[in-house]
C-alpha cells in the first residue's frame, strides 16, 4: 500500500486529565482526524483520569492512563528559576521510572507518530518513542517564556520531526528558540461550532455563584479561564471596580484550578478577598469550574479575556465570538491574530485596567454594539475555526512525516533511475 493512501497509528501523549484549553483543542483535533480518517488508528496516553479520558473513549480513542509520579506532576517551568530547578531535581528519580513505563507503551501501540501536547510530553515523547518513530511537537505556549524547557527543546530540538504553532506568533517563536529544526509550522486552534453557537441551553450563573436572581434587563460580564496567575483576573476586577457607579451591570469569574503544577494559579479565595478589598463583592460572582463553557458563554453580554501576558492563541476569545457574543480581548501575541478591532471585537492593552474599563464600559452601555459585534464575530468563527478545517490542515503534516521514513516503491525507485 502507497504510504499516501495507508492507515496511521498515532499515539497522543498529554500532561493532564482535565480540560484546559490545550486538552479541548486536542480533542477539536482527535474528532476531526477520525471524522476525516476513521481507518487510522488514534491512541492517547494522559498521566491522570479526569474528563479528557471519556471525551476521547467518546470519540473511538484508545486511552491508557498512565500516572506521573508526584513530583513529576508538580514540576512545572512558570515559577522562579531556582525553584524550577529545584523542582527537576526532586522529580529525576520518579521521571526516570515515569519513562520506562511510557516507553513500554509507546511499544505497544507500535505508533507510526508520535504527536505530544504539553511541555513535558514534548521532553518525554522524544526519549520515549520506539526507535525511528518520527515525534510532533503541538506547542501551545511561548517556548520563550519557559526558561528551562527552552533549554531542553533547544537541546531536542533535532529528534523532532515537525513542530505545530497554534498561531503565527507560536510558530516564530519557536524558530527562535530552536533554529531552523524542527519544521515550525502554524495551525489555529478550532472550535465546536455546533456547540458553541449563539443559540443553545444558558447557565444559571447567579446559582452557580450562590447569588440572588439578577434583575430583568442587567449587563452581564465575565471572564472564563483557569486560575492561572497571567490570565489577568487581577486586572478583571480592578476594571470592575473602575467601571462607572451607576453602570447596571454583574460580573462573574467562571472558571477554577485544573493543573497538578506547583505555584502557578491562584485561588478563588484570593480572587474573593480581592473583590472585597476592591467594594465590588457584591457585585461579582464566583462560579468555580463550569463543565459546560458554551452554556456559560451564553448567559453571557460581554465576554472579557484579560491575559497579561501575549496568549499563544487565545482560546476563549475564538469560542466567544463562535457564540455570537461581544468580546473584548488582550492585544498581544496569536490573540491579535484572530480579531479584527472595531469590527468583531475589541481590544485593550495587556494588564491596563483603565483601559479594560473603558471597554466594558462603552459595550455595556450600547446593546447595538455588542449585538454587531456579535453577529460579525460568529462570521468570523464560521470562516476561520471550523473544525474540519484543523483535520484538513494537520492530516497532511502526518503524511509528509511518515513519507519521509516510507520506503520508496518499486515505481519511484524505476523513477529515480
Amino acid at each position: 500500500m502507497h504510504p499516501a493512501t495507508k492507515p496511521i497509528r498515532i499515539a497522543y501523549l498529554n500532561p493532564c486529565g482535565q480540560l484546559g484549553g490545550a486538552e479541548i483543542s486536542l480533542l477539536d483535533l482527535l474528532a476531526g482526524i477520525r471524522a476525516a480518517e476513521p481507518a487510522w488508528r488514534l491512541h492517547l496516553v494522559v498521566s491522570e483520569n479526569g474528563p479528557l479520558v471519556e471525551s476521547a473513549q467518546e470519540l473511538g480513542v484508545q486511552v491508557e492512563v498512565l500516572p506521573f509520579p508526584r513530583a513529576l506532576a508538580r514540576w512545572g517551568d512558570s515559577g522562579s528559576r531556582p525553584f524550577a530547578l529545584w523542582q527537576a531535581f526532586k522529580a529525576m528519580p520518579g521521571t526516570a521510572f515515569y519513562l520506562a513505563r511510557l516507553r513500554q507503551a509507546l511499544t505497544a501501540i507500535k505508533p507510526d507518530i508520535v504527536h505530544t501536547n504539553g511541555f513535558k510530553m514534548h521532553i518525554l515523547g522524544v526519549w520515549a518513542r520506539p526507535k525511528g518513530t518520527p515525534v510532533i511537537w503541538h506547542i501551545r505556549d511561548y517556548v520563550s517564556s519557559r526558561p528551562l524547557m527552552k533549554r531542553l527543546l533547544r537541546l531536542h530540538a533535532s529528534r523532532c520531526a515537525v513542530a505545530i504553532g497554534n498561531s503565527k506568533s507560536v510558530a516564530r517563536d519557536i524558530q527562535q528558540v530552536c533554529g531552523p529544526q524542527p519544521d515550525a509550522v502554524c495551525v489555529y486552534n478550532a472550535v465546536n461550532l455546533a456547540q458553541y453557537s449563539p443559540d443553545g441551553p444558558r447557565a444559571d450563573l447567579d446559582s452557580l455563584s450562590g447569588m440572588p436572581l439578577a434583575e430583568a434587563g442587567i449587563v452581564r460580564v465575565g471572564l472564563i479561564a483557569t486560575l492561572a496567575h497571567w490570565k489577568g483576573h487581577a486586572v478583571f476586577l480592578r476594571a470592575l471596580a473602575h467601571l462607572p457607579a451607576h453602570l447596571n451591570y454583574r460580573a462573574y469569574v467562571i472558571g477554577g484550578a485544573i493543573y497538578q503544577t506547583g505555584k502557578s494559579q491562584q485561588t478563588l479565595d484570593e480572587l474573593r478577598a480581592l473583590a472585597m478589598q476592591l467594594g465590588i463583592a457584591d457585585r461579582i460572582g464566583f462560579t468555580g469550574f463550569v463543565s459546560k463553557p458554551a452554556d456559560a458563554m451564553r448567559a453571557l453580554d460581554i465576554i472579557v479575556h484579560a491575559s497579561t501576558q501575549p496568549e499563544p492563541f487565545g482560546r476563549v476569545i475564538a469560542e466567544g465570538m463562535a457564540c455570537g457574543r461581544a468580546v473584548i480581548c488582550s492585544a498581544a501575541g496569536g490573540a491579535l491574530e484572530l480579531v479584527a478591532d472595531g469590527q468583531d471585537a475589541l481590544t485593550h492593552e495587556p494588564g491596563n485596567y483603565m483601559a479594560l474599563a473603558d471597554r466594558i464600559a462603552k459595550l455595556a452601555q450600547d446593546a447595538d454594539l455588542r449585538a454587531r459585534l456579535g453577529k460579525a464575530g460568529r462570521a468570523t468563527a464560521e470562516r476561520r475555526f471550523e473544525v474540519s478545517r484543523l483535520a484538513q490542515e494537520v492530516i497532511p503534516v502526518y503524511r509528509r512525516t511518515t513519507a519521509r521514513l516510507a520506503p520508496a516503491t518499486s515505481a519511484e525507485l524505476a523513477a529515480a533511475r
